[in-house]
């Protein structure tokens, strides 16, 4: 595709020739380090309750920091974030808080108003938004109302506790812009929306990740007070990695100092190891503790406290800088010059540079400059003949993604050992999580589903979130995919990483899938076709794939189980426990993700195979048990019955029972939709290239008799003849789509759903000793305790599993073309050929987030704040998941993940 190069695509290729480091800051800092895994170190693996929220404020983090709408490098060793106090709230604003999993009646969730409104790739401009309420926080009202509610009953959620009636609250705008790579411009805008004067102190914070504590490595960085320009004050920051950095201040706040320790007093009633400690600013503008701040101004820790009394409307701005270049300057601003190092002069700066003394045209020239810089990359990648609406939904998707990107420690074998300086961990850390795992070591900027519900990779997630990733920033993608597979993620054994909590958890192989679907995106967008990392991956994936092979399918019949494989409750089991009557399950969708696997992995072969002949051998492999696996699956299953049910036509799991009976799990869900993933036409132009794979080919065909039914060969091009590949064959994807594509089962107005709705009035019920397991239509939150609660596959819309069902519609359409049609609603006697259906769902999709006739947005349910104030009403939050008929959101509201997936289907289909 051809587009003009814009000033953000050459700090892109700056960044991928190693010129210029523009991806080094960037808004790595998570929004929550509290209650993960990394910070667990009970017996017991209660990561919750070990690390709750009302220790953050006070207790050094092990593994990582966290802030609101933070910054810091790609190591995190130097980290700024903004903490704030209303002067009613009973602890110092300085991370989000939420509910944990045990708290909240759906499982964890954050409770604050957020919202990540642009960032370019390589962060050279950044917008975040914050609503703080002037009332006193609810944390306990929060707390107490949710802990009431049952899993049946909605969430309590901030906006319920009438904090933000009458509009009394803050919108505090953060941005950023680089005025050069490690030259770093913030701008601070509050403003008080209320009817009244009202008092707000904020204290933006810059501190060093605690690296020093653990006795493995002593060496402290610090940072104190140091001489500044006129007109603004000044902190110096010395680390050994990044030697000295400077935190500049406009106007004259106070500045205070402190340590990232421990108070042990507080929270162990332990002697404290220093006298300040990491709650130092809590203690000091709340509980009026003057003594708590250093009065030496240095220490690994600190803020410069601004305060203020805004009127109703008002706003005011703090302008800071965190720079390499040396501030001229005296320790008083007032003060002569001490001779301190100048910064460079006029012609040694980039262009755009302002002194360190301008906080004023030159600063706000270079806030100019990104923003409209970043309209123009923007513009470069959005389609223009979408709507304002659509680009700005398509803008904040971005964002969303690219805020998204975290800072990720986590050293296993030292995490389950314990540190010299710490106490030894009890001993059944062991024999307990991720034991299995000790080559896992992570230090890496990573693509996170959700920076504050799930700030941590998850492998699939992460595989998603490359698609639309790869558009803006086909490298970042490429590298996500690749780190992935290397031997400190990879399992000597070829299994990938799942997330924290379960390493060894199995998600649906789709690295494969993303790792093409990525390079043909680079291919169009840049005119690159990057064979090193095809080539490159391919090999690792092979020892993936071997992995399936060996444990997932351990007889040998291509069938494969494999537990939830990402969709949590959507069995009647707990799909990744042993079953309750014994036996085991032949997994429908289990299946399907490995003939798309074969598929994903013979279209990879087919394209090295254009120059290395000796992939043709590969690409014959994974041909041939592609066809082995949809034989097994259509035909014999493993003992002579296959998971395809002719009388519903329909793919259903196979229970298999210790007596040897065997029973269809006739639930009607997305496991019976994902054989469609399964699809790929082999073009005559590639094979007649490739003469080793032809030959190969045609001997499979002529010597197998069951293969034609699984080899779709009717169409011809030109050039010879096509073939389809597919789990699915003509007649069975036509009793399929008519199923999908009923308004009564899984067509909803905004997307397919998980489970049909035919389960609403027709639950599925299995009694096992005197107990019935039952699943039900639920197109909202869960009512089941299965995967924690915290999300629900029993007839929600899920933007992943719809993306690749679109894909896959498309796939069908490339080979049957315009001769195959189905009703689109089934029964509406309306045909459309599958590109005009994918291009349909695509549409129902993204009207979730678009502003309807009506002047709503569907994801934001009947919130009117969201609907009609003209203060939200523009700010979109991307939810995990998405009501099975209204299509309000549910889950994780900034999983922008891979329901960032939006972007992409707004490119390629339109509104």
């Amino acid at each position: 595709m051809s587009r003009a190069e814009t000033a953000e695509d050459r700090r892109l290729d700056d960044a991928r020739q190693r010129k210029k480091h523009w991806k080094r800051w960037g808004p790595y800092l998570s929004e929550r380090q509290w209650g993960t895994v990394r910070e667990d170190y009970s017996a017991d693996g209660t990561a919750w309750e070990y690390f709750p929220f009302e220790h953050a404020h006070a207790r050094t983090y092990r593994w990582g920091e966290d802030g609101i709408g933070g910054l810091c490098d790609r190591h995190q060793m130097i980290c700024f974030a903004l903490a704030l106090w209303n002067g009613r709230d009973p602890i110092l604003k300085e991370r989000l808080f939420g509910l944990t999993g045990n708290q909240g009646n759906h499982g964890e969730d954050v409770k604050e108003q957020y919202f990540y409104l642009d960032s370019t790739p390589t962060h050279s401009y950044m917008r975040m938004l914050y609503k703080y309420p002037q009332a006193e926080f609810p944390y306990r009202q929060l707390l107490e109302e949710n802990r009431k509610r049952g899993r049946s009953a909605p969430e309590y959620e901030l906006l319920d506790a009438g904090v933000f009636a009458e509009n009394r609250y803050f919108d505090v705008l953060l941005e950023y812009a680089k005025a050069d790579y490690e030259d770093i411009l913030i701008k601070i805008t509050a403003t008080n929306h209320g009817p009244d004067p009202a008092d707000l102190h904020l204290l933006p914070s810059v501190w060093f990740r605690n690296t020093w504590s653990w006795g493995k490595d002593l060496r402290r960085p610090a940072v104190r007070k140091s001489p500044g320009n006129s007109g603004s004050l000044c902190a110096e920051l010395e680390h050994w990695q990044y030697g000295k950095r400077w935190f500049l201040c406009e106007g004259k706040p106070e500045l205070l100092f402190t340590e990232n320790e421990t108070n042990y007093v507080k929270l162990f009633n332990y002697r404290d190891r220093v006298p300040y400690t990491k709650d130092a600013f809590h203690e000091y503008l709340i509980q009026k503790n003057k003594q708590a701040v250093n009065p030496e101004s240095s220490g690994t820790k600190m803020a410069a406290h601004y305060a203020f009394n805004l009127a109703p409307g008002e706003s005011t701005v703090l302008k800071l800088r965190l720079t390499d270049l040396n501030p001229l300057g005296g320790l008083d601003p007032d003060a002569p010059l001490l001779g301190t190092a100048l910064p460079p002069g006029p012609n040694e700066r980039p262009a755009l540079v302002p002194p360190t003394n301008d906080f004023g045209a030159g600063y706000e020239q270079v806030f100019q400059a990104r923003m409209k810089e970043a309209d123009e990359f923007y513009d470069s990648r959005i389609p223009k003949n979408l709507s304002p609406d659509a680009r700005m939904v398509t803008r904040q998707a971005y964002a969303g993604m690219l805020w998204c990107k975290q800072f990720y420690h986590y050293d296993v074998d030292t995490w389950l050992e314990g540190d010299p300086a710490g106490p030894t961990p009890p001993a059944s850390r062991w024999q307990g999580r991720n034991k299995d795992w000790t080559q896992l070591y992570t230090d890496d900027i990573l693509s996170m589903p959700d920076t504050w519900e799930y700030p941590w990779f998850a492998a699939w997630d992460l595989a998603f979130h490359c698609i639309p990733l790869a558009i803006v920033d086909s490298d970042f993608a490429k590298e996500q995919l690749v780190l992935l597979l290397r031997e400190w993620y990879m399992h000597p054994n070829g299994q990938l990483p799942a997330y924290e909590w379960a390493f060894g958890d199995v998600n649906p192989p789709v690295h494969a899938w993303a790792a093409w679907r990525i390079y043909k995106i680079e291919r169009r967008m840049r005119g690159v076709a990057d064979r090193t990392f095809l080539e490159k991956i391919f090999h690792k994936l092979l020892l993936n794939f071997t992995w399936w092979v060996n444990r997932k399918d351990p007889d040998g019949h291509n069938i494969f189980q494999g537990g939830f494989l990402g969709l949590d409750n959507i069995g009647v089991f707990d799909r990744s426990a042993p079953l309750p009557t014994g036996g085991h399950l032949e997994q429908s969708d289990g299946t399907s993700w490995m003939g798309m696997y074969c598929l994903n992995m013979l279209a990879m072969a087919l394209e090295l195979a254009k120059d290395d002949q000796a992939y043709e051998d590969v690409a014959s492999k994974f041909f041939e048990h592609f066809v082995h696996i949809a034989h097994a699956m259509n035909d014999i299953g493993v003992e002579g019955k296959s998971l395809w049910d002719e009388e519903d036509g329909f793919y259903y799991d196979l229970l298999h029972l210790p007596s040897g009976e065997e029973h269809f799990l006739k639930i009607r869900s997305m496991v019976g939709l994902i054989p469609l993933f399964a699809v790929e036409t082999l073009e005559p132009e590639i094979i007649d290239r490739l003469p080793g794979f032809k030959r190969r080919m045609q001997w499979f065909i002529d010597n197998h008799e069951d293969v034609p039914e699984h080899i779709e060969m009717t169409q011809r091009s030109a050039r010879g003849v096509r073939r389809l590949l597919s789990l699915a064959n003509r007649k069975q994807l036509k009793r399929i789509l008519k199923r999908m594509l009923d308004e009564s089962e899984f067509l909803s107005p905004h997307g397919i759903r998980a489970l049909s709705r035919y389960h609403l009035d027709h639950p599925y019920e299995v009694q096992v000793n005197d107990h019935v397991s039952r699943v039900d239509y639920e197109p909202g939150e869960s009512t089941t305790g299965i995967f924690g609660g915290n999300s629900n596959w029993r007839g929600p819309i899920w933007f992943p599993v719809n993306y690749l069902l679109i894909e896959s519609l498309q796939k069908f359409y490339h080979y049957y073309g315009e001769d195959f049609k189905v009703e689109f609603p089934t029964y509406s006697k309306r045909e459309l050929d599958l590109w005009q259906v994918s291009s349909e769902l695509s549409k129902r999709l993204t009207r979730i987030f678009l502003r309807g006739k009506d002047g709503r947005r569907p994801f934001a349910g009947g919130s009117d704040l969201f609907n009609k104030d003209p203060h939200w009403r523009n700010l979109i939050l991307f939810y995990e998941y998405f009501h099975g008929d209204t299509g309000a959101g549910f889950g994780a509201s900034h999983q922008t993940g891979w329901t960032g997936l939006v972007a992409k289907l707004l490119e390629q289909s339109g509104e």
